[in-house]
Protein backbone atom coordinates (compact mmCIF):
# COMPACT_ATOMS: atom_id res chain seq x y z
CA UNK A 1 0.00 0.00 0.00
CA UNK A 2 1.32 3.73 -1.11
CA UNK A 3 1.97 6.23 1.40
CA UNK A 4 -1.50 7.61 1.73
CA UNK A 5 -4.34 8.37 3.85
CA UNK A 6 -7.95 9.68 2.31
CA UNK A 7 -9.04 12.87 3.53
CA UNK A 8 -12.83 12.32 4.87
CA UNK A 9 -14.72 15.50 4.67
CA UNK A 10 -11.25 17.47 4.62
CA UNK A 11 -10.51 15.98 8.45
CA UNK A 12 -6.91 14.54 9.08
CA UNK A 13 -5.87 12.16 10.88
CA UNK A 14 -5.00 12.17 14.53
CA UNK A 15 -0.89 12.29 14.90
CA UNK A 16 -0.93 8.72 16.37
CA UNK A 17 -2.62 7.71 12.84
CA UNK A 18 -0.98 9.43 10.78
CA UNK A 19 2.44 8.05 12.00
CA UNK A 20 0.55 4.46 11.95
CA UNK A 21 -0.37 5.10 8.48
CA UNK A 22 3.50 7.02 7.72
CA UNK A 23 5.83 3.83 8.92
CA UNK A 24 3.64 1.19 8.03
CA UNK A 25 0.95 1.41 5.30
CA UNK A 26 4.08 2.13 3.27
CA UNK A 27 5.68 -1.19 3.72
CA UNK A 28 8.96 0.87 4.55
CA UNK A 29 9.83 -1.40 7.35
CA UNK A 30 9.80 -4.37 4.34
CA UNK A 31 11.98 -3.16 2.05
CA UNK A 32 15.54 -3.02 1.31
CA UNK A 33 16.84 -0.57 -0.55
CA UNK A 34 19.16 2.19 1.42
CA UNK A 35 16.60 4.76 1.19
CA UNK A 36 14.00 3.04 2.66
CA UNK A 37 16.27 2.12 5.45
CA UNK A 38 17.16 5.95 5.85
CA UNK A 39 13.56 6.98 6.29
CA UNK A 40 12.79 3.76 8.85
CA UNK A 41 15.15 5.84 11.09
CA UNK A 42 13.72 8.97 10.71
CA UNK A 43 13.08 10.58 14.10
CA UNK A 44 9.42 10.10 15.08
CA UNK A 45 10.09 14.17 16.18
CA UNK A 46 10.71 15.05 12.51
CA UNK A 47 7.71 12.79 11.67
CA UNK A 48 5.26 14.63 13.84
CA UNK A 49 6.75 18.54 12.52
CA UNK A 50 6.11 17.13 9.02
CA UNK A 51 2.44 15.86 9.89
CA UNK A 52 1.92 19.87 11.53
CA UNK A 53 2.79 21.20 8.77
CA UNK A 54 0.79 18.85 6.31
CA UNK A 55 -2.09 20.01 8.67
CA UNK A 56 -1.75 23.27 8.72
CA UNK A 57 -1.75 23.53 4.77
CA UNK A 58 -4.44 21.47 4.02
CA UNK A 59 -7.62 23.74 3.73
CA UNK A 60 -5.77 25.97 1.48
CA UNK A 61 -4.49 23.16 -0.52
CA UNK A 62 -7.76 21.41 -0.97
CA UNK A 63 -9.86 24.49 -1.86
CA UNK A 64 -7.44 25.25 -4.85
CA UNK A 65 -7.25 21.37 -6.10
CA UNK A 66 -9.87 20.55 -8.76
CA UNK A 67 -10.86 17.14 -10.83
CA UNK A 68 -11.00 17.53 -14.84
CA UNK A 69 -13.28 15.78 -16.51
CA UNK A 70 -11.49 15.33 -19.51
CA UNK A 71 -12.76 12.76 -22.76
CA UNK A 72 -10.05 10.76 -21.45
CA UNK A 73 -11.19 10.04 -18.38
CA UNK A 74 -11.07 11.53 -14.45
CA UNK A 75 -7.65 13.77 -14.34
CA UNK A 76 -6.83 16.34 -12.08
CA UNK A 77 -5.33 20.49 -11.33
CA UNK A 78 -4.75 23.40 -9.37
CA UNK A 79 -6.19 26.84 -9.54
CA UNK A 80 -2.82 29.16 -8.68
CA UNK A 81 -4.12 32.88 -9.54
CA UNK A 82 -7.04 34.51 -8.07
CA UNK A 83 -8.57 34.98 -11.69
CA UNK A 84 -8.87 31.10 -12.32
CA UNK A 85 -6.32 29.98 -13.82
CA UNK A 86 -5.29 26.44 -13.86
CA UNK A 87 -2.12 24.33 -13.78
CA UNK A 88 -2.07 20.41 -14.83
CA UNK A 89 -1.15 18.13 -17.65
CA UNK A 90 -0.56 18.64 -21.66
CA UNK A 91 -1.96 15.05 -21.45
CA UNK A 92 -4.58 16.15 -19.92
CA UNK A 93 -5.51 19.40 -22.10
CA UNK A 94 -4.59 17.77 -25.15
CA UNK A 95 -5.41 21.12 -27.22
CA UNK A 96 -5.96 24.68 -26.81
CA UNK A 97 -9.63 26.22 -26.85
CA UNK A 98 -11.38 23.05 -25.50
CA UNK A 99 -14.45 23.55 -23.26
CA UNK A 100 -14.36 21.30 -20.32
CA UNK A 101 -15.73 21.27 -16.44
CA UNK A 102 -13.69 20.85 -13.38
CA UNK A 103 -15.31 19.74 -9.94
CA UNK A 104 -14.14 21.91 -6.91
CA UNK A 105 -14.08 20.66 -3.48
CA UNK A 106 -17.82 21.04 -2.29
CA UNK A 107 -18.66 19.14 -5.63
CA UNK A 108 -19.64 22.63 -7.87
CA UNK A 109 -18.68 21.86 -11.41
CA UNK A 110 -17.33 24.79 -13.27
CA UNK A 111 -16.92 25.27 -17.24
CA UNK A 112 -13.51 26.06 -18.29
CA UNK A 113 -11.64 26.37 -21.44
CA UNK A 114 -8.06 24.97 -21.89
CA UNK A 115 -5.42 27.13 -22.57
CA UNK A 116 -1.87 26.58 -24.17
CA UNK A 117 0.37 23.36 -23.86
CA UNK A 118 4.07 22.95 -23.89
CA UNK A 119 4.14 19.75 -25.53
CA UNK A 120 7.58 19.54 -24.71
CA UNK A 121 7.27 19.37 -21.13
CA UNK A 122 3.66 17.92 -20.37
CA UNK A 123 2.69 21.52 -19.12
CA UNK A 124 -0.37 23.18 -19.72
CA UNK A 125 -3.01 25.79 -18.20
CA UNK A 126 -6.96 26.57 -18.18
CA UNK A 127 -8.97 29.02 -16.70
CA UNK A 128 -12.20 28.89 -15.10
CA UNK A 129 -15.17 30.61 -16.68
CA UNK A 130 -16.29 34.44 -15.51
CA UNK A 131 -15.69 37.55 -14.44
CA UNK A 132 -14.26 35.94 -10.35
CA UNK A 133 -11.22 37.11 -9.11
CA UNK A 134 -11.32 35.68 -5.75
CA UNK A 135 -10.67 31.98 -6.37
CA UNK A 136 -8.49 30.31 -3.64
CA UNK A 137 -5.49 29.80 -5.52
CA UNK A 138 -2.13 28.50 -4.20
CA UNK A 139 1.42 29.71 -5.03
CA UNK A 140 4.02 28.79 -7.04
CA UNK A 141 7.78 28.01 -5.70
CA UNK A 142 9.54 30.13 -8.29
CA UNK A 143 12.91 29.05 -6.78
CA UNK A 144 12.87 25.63 -8.36
CA UNK A 145 16.24 24.93 -7.29
CA UNK A 146 14.73 24.59 -3.52
CA UNK A 147 13.32 21.24 -5.08
CA UNK A 148 16.01 19.25 -3.97
CA UNK A 149 16.84 15.35 -3.69
CA UNK A 150 15.80 14.50 0.23
CA UNK A 151 13.16 17.23 0.99
CA UNK A 152 9.76 16.58 2.33
CA UNK A 153 7.27 16.91 -0.14
CA UNK A 154 3.54 16.35 -0.46
CA UNK A 155 0.76 15.42 -3.29
CA UNK A 156 -2.69 15.63 -3.64
CA UNK A 157 -5.18 14.42 -6.29
CA UNK A 158 -8.98 12.87 -7.25
CA UNK A 159 -7.40 9.34 -8.77
CA UNK A 160 -10.19 7.71 -10.45
CA UNK A 161 -12.13 11.04 -10.52
CA UNK A 162 -13.97 13.09 -7.82
CA UNK A 163 -15.65 10.90 -5.23
CA UNK A 164 -17.24 12.85 -2.41
CA UNK A 165 -17.70 10.60 -0.02
CA UNK A 166 -13.58 9.51 -0.18
CA UNK A 167 -12.63 12.77 -1.02
CA UNK A 168 -9.40 13.66 -1.97
CA UNK A 169 -5.92 11.39 -1.43
CA UNK A 170 -2.86 13.10 -0.10
CA UNK A 171 0.51 11.19 -0.12
CA UNK A 172 3.52 12.61 1.91
CA UNK A 173 7.44 11.33 0.64
CA UNK A 174 9.97 12.95 -0.75
CA UNK A 175 11.89 14.43 -4.02
CA UNK A 176 14.34 12.02 -5.07
CA UNK A 177 15.46 13.56 -8.44
CA UNK A 178 15.28 16.83 -9.34
CA UNK A 179 16.07 17.87 -13.17
CA UNK A 180 15.51 21.28 -15.28
CA UNK A 181 12.22 19.73 -16.15
CA UNK A 182 10.82 16.98 -13.80
CA UNK A 183 10.63 16.19 -10.30
CA UNK A 184 10.68 12.27 -9.15
CA UNK A 185 9.27 11.47 -5.86
CA UNK A 186 7.96 8.38 -3.75
CA UNK A 187 4.65 9.63 -3.58
CA UNK A 188 2.84 7.27 -5.26
CA UNK A 189 0.31 8.26 -8.53
CA UNK A 190 -2.58 6.94 -9.70
CA UNK A 191 -4.94 6.90 -12.57
CA UNK A 192 -6.76 10.56 -11.93
CA UNK A 193 -3.91 12.14 -10.18
CA UNK A 194 -2.40 13.36 -13.51
CA UNK A 195 -2.37 17.17 -13.29
CA UNK A 196 -2.61 17.43 -9.70
CA UNK A 197 0.03 19.24 -7.59
CA UNK A 198 3.40 18.44 -5.52
CA UNK A 199 3.76 20.92 -2.93
CA UNK A 200 6.39 21.58 -1.07
CA UNK A 201 5.60 21.73 3.37
CA UNK A 202 4.89 25.62 2.63
CA UNK A 203 2.26 25.05 0.75
CA UNK A 204 3.50 25.85 -2.59
CA UNK A 205 3.67 24.19 -5.88
CA UNK A 206 6.74 22.58 -6.95
CA UNK A 207 5.27 20.37 -9.36
CA UNK A 208 2.29 18.57 -11.65
CA UNK A 209 1.73 15.19 -11.69
CA UNK A 210 2.94 13.61 -15.44
CA UNK A 211 3.71 9.99 -15.58
CA UNK A 212 2.62 7.30 -13.24
CA UNK A 213 5.27 3.50 -13.85
CA UNK A 214 5.29 0.70 -12.27
CA UNK A 215 7.80 1.50 -9.70
CA UNK A 216 6.71 2.67 -6.17
CA UNK A 217 9.62 5.34 -6.53
CA UNK A 218 9.05 6.05 -10.75
CA UNK A 219 6.34 8.70 -9.78
CA UNK A 220 7.27 11.73 -12.26
CA UNK A 221 6.29 15.38 -11.63
CA UNK A 222 6.48 18.88 -14.29
CA UNK A 223 8.31 20.82 -12.14
CA UNK A 224 7.53 24.82 -12.35
CA UNK A 225 9.88 25.60 -14.77
CA UNK A 226 8.26 25.57 -17.89
CA UNK A 227 5.26 26.64 -16.47
CA UNK A 228 7.38 29.76 -15.86
CA UNK A 229 9.28 29.43 -19.43
CA UNK A 230 6.30 29.46 -21.68
CA UNK A 231 3.77 31.16 -19.03
CA UNK A 232 2.70 34.03 -21.61
CA UNK A 233 2.60 31.86 -24.31
CA UNK A 234 0.39 29.03 -22.72
CA UNK A 235 -1.64 32.06 -21.38
CA UNK A 236 -2.12 33.62 -24.89
CA UNK A 237 -3.35 29.50 -25.92
CA UNK A 238 -0.41 28.71 -27.38
CA UNK A 239 1.22 25.78 -28.58
CA UNK A 240 4.91 25.40 -27.69
CA UNK A 241 6.84 22.60 -29.26
CA UNK A 242 10.52 22.70 -28.08
CA UNK A 243 12.30 24.97 -25.45
CA UNK A 244 14.62 27.22 -27.83
CA UNK A 245 18.48 26.72 -27.61
CA UNK A 246 20.19 25.94 -24.46
CA UNK A 247 16.94 24.86 -22.90
CA UNK A 248 17.30 21.05 -21.94
CA UNK A 249 18.83 18.33 -23.76
CA UNK A 250 18.70 16.43 -27.18
CA UNK A 251 19.42 13.75 -28.35
CA UNK A 252 18.37 13.45 -31.93
CA UNK A 253 15.87 10.53 -32.40
CA UNK A 254 12.73 9.31 -33.03
CA UNK A 255 11.32 6.19 -31.56
CA UNK A 256 8.93 3.93 -32.19
CA UNK A 257 7.46 0.67 -30.68
CA UNK A 258 7.57 -2.21 -32.95
CA UNK A 259 6.20 -5.23 -33.67
CA UNK A 260 7.88 -7.09 -30.45
CA UNK A 261 6.49 -4.14 -28.40
CA UNK A 262 10.01 -2.42 -28.12
CA UNK A 263 11.38 1.12 -28.05
CA UNK A 264 13.25 1.21 -31.49
CA UNK A 265 15.11 3.78 -33.24
CA UNK A 266 13.26 5.35 -36.12
CA UNK A 267 15.08 8.30 -37.32
CA UNK A 268 18.16 9.91 -36.39
CA UNK A 269 19.20 13.21 -36.91
CA UNK A 270 22.31 14.56 -39.17
CA UNK A 271 24.89 15.45 -36.67
CA UNK A 272 23.35 14.77 -33.78
CA UNK A 273 24.63 13.38 -30.37
CA UNK A 274 22.96 9.79 -31.28
CA UNK A 275 24.54 10.09 -34.74
CA UNK A 276 28.13 10.47 -33.73
CA UNK A 277 27.39 8.03 -30.89
CA UNK A 278 26.61 5.44 -33.57
CA UNK A 279 22.72 4.54 -33.03
CA UNK A 280 20.44 3.76 -36.49
CA UNK A 281 17.64 2.88 -37.42
CA UNK A 282 16.34 -0.40 -35.94
CA UNK A 283 18.95 -0.11 -33.08
CA UNK A 284 16.60 -1.35 -29.92
CA UNK A 285 16.70 1.33 -26.94
CA UNK A 286 16.72 -1.41 -23.31
CA UNK A 287 17.81 1.29 -20.79
CA UNK A 288 19.03 4.90 -20.06
CA UNK A 289 21.17 5.21 -16.88
CA UNK A 290 20.15 1.90 -15.74
CA UNK A 291 16.30 2.90 -16.14
CA UNK A 292 14.56 0.23 -18.25
CA UNK A 293 12.49 1.85 -21.06
CA UNK A 294 9.34 0.68 -22.03
CA UNK A 295 7.38 3.05 -24.43
CA UNK A 296 8.16 6.79 -26.27
CA UNK A 297 6.31 9.35 -23.43
CA UNK A 298 8.55 7.57 -20.99
CA UNK A 299 12.09 7.88 -23.00
CA UNK A 300 11.54 11.15 -24.38
CA UNK A 301 10.08 12.34 -20.61
CA UNK A 302 13.42 11.12 -19.54
CA UNK A 303 15.99 12.74 -22.38
CA UNK A 304 14.30 16.43 -22.09
CA UNK A 305 14.26 16.38 -18.10
CA UNK A 306 18.12 16.30 -18.69
CA UNK A 307 20.34 19.54 -19.35
CA UNK A 308 22.15 20.40 -22.40
CA UNK A 309 25.70 18.74 -21.82
CA UNK A 310 24.83 16.12 -19.72
CA UNK A 311 26.04 13.06 -20.13
CA UNK A 312 23.78 9.56 -20.46
CA UNK A 313 24.44 5.76 -20.69
CA UNK A 314 22.23 3.96 -22.67
CA UNK A 315 21.78 0.30 -23.52
CA UNK A 316 21.12 -0.92 -26.95
CA UNK A 317 20.75 -4.13 -28.94
CA UNK A 318 21.90 -3.24 -32.53
CA UNK A 319 22.41 -5.72 -35.20
CA UNK A 320 26.20 -6.73 -33.70
CA UNK A 321 25.00 -7.46 -30.44
CA UNK A 322 24.30 -5.20 -27.34
CA UNK A 323 26.26 -2.47 -25.99
CA UNK A 324 25.72 0.70 -23.93
CA UNK A 325 26.70 3.81 -25.59
CA UNK A 326 27.65 7.28 -23.66
CA UNK A 327 26.88 10.29 -24.99
CA UNK A 328 26.50 13.83 -24.03
CA UNK A 329 23.08 15.68 -25.03
CA UNK A 330 23.45 19.15 -27.13
CA UNK A 331 21.52 21.71 -27.02
CA UNK A 332 17.89 21.44 -27.97
CA UNK A 333 18.27 23.32 -31.67
CA UNK A 334 14.84 25.41 -32.55
CA UNK A 335 11.95 23.82 -35.10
Amino acid sequence: MSLEYRLMHGIPPSPARFLAVFLTATGLFFQTSARALESVTTPVGELLKVQAQVQSRLDGVLGALVAVESDDGAASGVIISADGLVMTAAHVTTEPGKRIHVILSDGRRVPCKTLGLDKSADAAMMRLDGDRHDWPFLPLCRDVTMARPGSWCFAVGHPGGYDKKRGPVLRVGKILKQAPNMLQSDCVLMGGDSGGPLLNLDGEVIGIHSQIWAGRDQNMHISVTPFLRSWDDMKKSEIVHSWGVGAGGWLGVATRISAKAELEVAVVAVESPAAKAGLVSGDVIKALDGLPMFDQPQFSSEISSRAAGETIALRVVTKSGERVVEMKLAARPKD
